[in-house]
């Protein structure tokens, strides 16, 4: 069994089943900055709180002193190797995606980043695609739903996996099927590393997040789903746009590792 995989559908389904069968799920942000009021409904609302609260208070007990030790232990160099080897696998779901949206030069740079990274780069430790200029992208299967005409529906919080959308969460069991992670012999601990890894690499720059505002709950919404709209755009800003997003964006690419 893919046991991330099930991990990913046992999220989905805690968040799926609290809500009300007869809401609406057309609401979509692919077009257009996304407006909170269409894609998080009042009755969707209190259970995403709720389940940050739930996240959050597992970061603060498990997950944060944990990463702390790891990056108090760890040489710099075999951290910023840990975080390039789990760029590879990524690399790795890029390629399918893009392909699949039919993305040539995203799947062509994305499929030599994995083939360099995983030979000259020892496994994906080193980055030596990027020191080629092999451009690094992102896109995964929600990215693919969206460019098929798949709606995003509403805004949800899903249990350890955080921000989502209706579609992206789908998204999210697709993927773990490509990713190669899922497939080694010991799955769970090798993507509780990730886990481990990734926060660590987000101390320096959490307290962002909190310093913008009060209710951390709503500018974590309102920040992914700005980055989230900016990345279905392929980073494409239409000029309405562009300078109100933009400070979101920095944001969230400042607390994303990769």
């Amino acid at each position: 069994m893919l046991q991330r995989a099930w991990l990913q559908c046992l999220g989905i389904v805690i968040i799926l089943s609290t809500q009300s069968a007869c809401t609406s799920l057309s609401a979509d942000i692919t077009g257009e900055t996304p407006r909170i009021g269409n894609v998080e409904r009042t009755s969707w609302e209190n259970t995403n709180r709720g389940i940050y609260r739930f996240n959050k208070g597992l970061d603060r007990t498990v997950v944060k002193p944990i990463a702390k030790g790891y990056q108090a232990v760890t040489p710099a160099i075999v951290d910023r190797g840990v975080t390039n080897f789990f760029g590879n696998l990524s690399d790795v779901k890029t390629t399918i995606n893009s392909l699949l949206q039919l993305k040539g030069r995203s799947a062509a740079s994305s499929a030599g980043r994995v083939v360099v990274n995983s030979t000259v780069g020892l496994g994906g430790f080193f980055d030596v695609a990027s020191k080629l200029k092999l451009k690094k992208y992102d896109e995964d299967f929600g990215q693919t739903m969206a460019r098929w005409g798949v709606k995003s529906g509403p805004y949800v919080m899903l249990p350890l996996l955080g921000p989502s959308t209706v579609r992206d969460a789908v998204g999210l069991v697709a993927d773990g099927f490509i990713d190669p992670s899922s497939y080694v012999k010991y799955p769970v601990a090798l993507n509780a590393v990730k886990v481990i890894d990734k926060r660590a690499d987000l101390l320096p720059t959490e307290k962002a997040l909190e310093d913008l505002s009060a209710d951390q709950y709503s500018a974590l919404r309102d920040v992914w789903l700005q980055r989230r709209a900016y990345q279905l755009r392929d980073g494409k800003e239409d000029a309405a746009s562009e300078e109100k997003s933009n400070d979101m964006i920095d944001l969230l690419e400042e607390l994303e590792d990769e």
